[in-house]
């Protein structure tokens, strides 16, 4: 077979997995037909084990591509470099996310943010928890850390997708990406001026080969991170709320036993990946399941179909939260997994067990639409309509 992606102006409604599943069949690598922004004859990689071997490998399978792809819009980024230069960058941010960093954010941003935004809805008995929570929360929680005025969330939240869609909408991304660096060229400018403990102050201070980065480095980095942190966590809450609600012994049990969480978690990251692909490009000559791959091939490393490989886990479309915990592909691995994890992870365990403590008799609205998971290199719910007990439950004091 030769495998071809959706229509671009599809891409937010697809429903690929059907798609990835028959790609799966026909072996670990599957060559691809040109997409609509890359006229190359490319592969794709659909099965765990190749994927995982591929994402380690940089030598071999370079990310240098996304600075020809998001990297039009965000900049020269540590995404798009590879070796030395790639831990150098990574090295100046890693701090911020590091598990005792995330603690620090835990009670300065994860735990106060969630519970304003419960706050809010709480005594209407009803809400999209979509509109209401979850595309409000990561993106306030990284403005935090950022150092960026929270109040502004729904404008990152909006550039933030313009920016990561930009492919598809070049002239929007570009928009995006412009009204973003303008808008943070004065925090910069001032952080300079009159250094915080925030990331900007970190990266305007911070020295790489003993000399100061740039400012395009800084607003890159900048670029990366807005985006990252507002998009993909909202995505796989979103997902996990889907998964819970349309199964209510499941939302039960976790009610009951908070101890279950961290696997529903997994469970959820693996059955609904929210950055269904990664790009890659080889450096040499190489051959993955018999398929033949050349240097210079864009690869894309198609991470939500690997997560549902029936080779790993039986029954893989089945949501089913006590399978025993073994690792995937969510966050990526090798020298580019997702440097966010940690937060991540923290912002899922404490932003569901809030909703589960504060909104008693939470449900899914039965005069509305079930929710739908979609999309096909970024995967979530569109809307969440729920009902719960008005008025809910107070936050408990010692967690705002």
């Amino acid at each position: 077979m030769k495998y071809s992606a959706p229509a671009p102006q599809d891409w937010s409604d697809a429903q690929p997995h059907a798609m990835w599943a028959e790609a799966r069949a026909a072996g670990a690598a599957v060559p691809a037909a040109p997409s609509s922004f890359d006229a190359r004859d490319a592969v794709v990689i659909t099965q765990f084990a190749a994927a995982d071997a591929v994402v380690r490998d940089a030598a071999t399978y370079s990310s240098s591509i996304h600075t020809q792809t998001a990297g039009v819009f965000k900049g020269e980024t540590m995404r798009g470099m590879d070796g030395d230069e790639h831990r150098r960058q990574r090295a100046l941010v890693a701090t911020a996310f590091r598990p005792s960093a995330v603690e620090r954010w835990r009670t300065m941003a994860i735990e106060p943010v969630i519970h304003e935004l419960i706050d809010a809805i709480a005594p209407h008995g009803r809400a999209d928890l979509v509109a209401d929570v979850t595309t409000r929360f990561p993106v306030q929680v990284i403005c935090t850390i950022i150092g960026l005025p929270r109040d502004d969330h729904q404008q990152f939240v909006e550039w933030s997708e313009a920016i990561n869609l930009g492919v598809l909408d070049p002239e929007r991304g570009h928009a995006a990406a412009d009204a973003l660096t303008e808008y943070l060229r004065p925090i910069v400018d001032a952080r300079r001026a009159d250094p915080t403990d925030d990331l900007i102050s970190g990266l305007v201070h911070a020295e790489l080969d003993g000399e100061r980065l740039s400012e395009d480095r800084i607003f890159s980095f900048l670029r990366l991170l807005v985006p990252a942190g507002a998009e993909t966590t909202s995505r796989a809450m979103g997902s996990a709320l889907v998964a819970l609600l349309t199964h209510p012994e499941a939302l039960a049990a976790v009610r009951d036993d908070r101890a279950t969480l961290p696997a529903v978690v997994e469970e959820c990251l693996r059955w609904e990946t929210p950055v269904a692909m990664v790009m890659r490009i080889t450096t040499r000559d190489t051959e993955i399941d018999g398929c033949p791959i050349s240097a210079g091939t864009p690869v894309t490393v198609l991470t939500s179909s690997a997560n549902h490989d029936e080779r790993r886990w039986p029954d893989p479309d089945t949501w089913q939260p006590d399978r025993a915990l073994q690792p995937n592909l969510a966050f990526g691995a090798g020298p580019h997994a997702c440097l966010g994890v940690n937060l991540a992870r923290a912002e899922l365990h404490v932003g569901l067990g809030a909703l589960l403590d504060r909104l008693p008799g939470l449900a899914l609205d039965p005069d509305d639409a079930e929710p739908v998971v979609a999309g096909y290199a970024f995967r979530g719910p569109q809307r969440l309509p729920v009902v719960f007990d008005g008025l809910g439950s107070p936050a408990m004091g010692g967690s705002r």
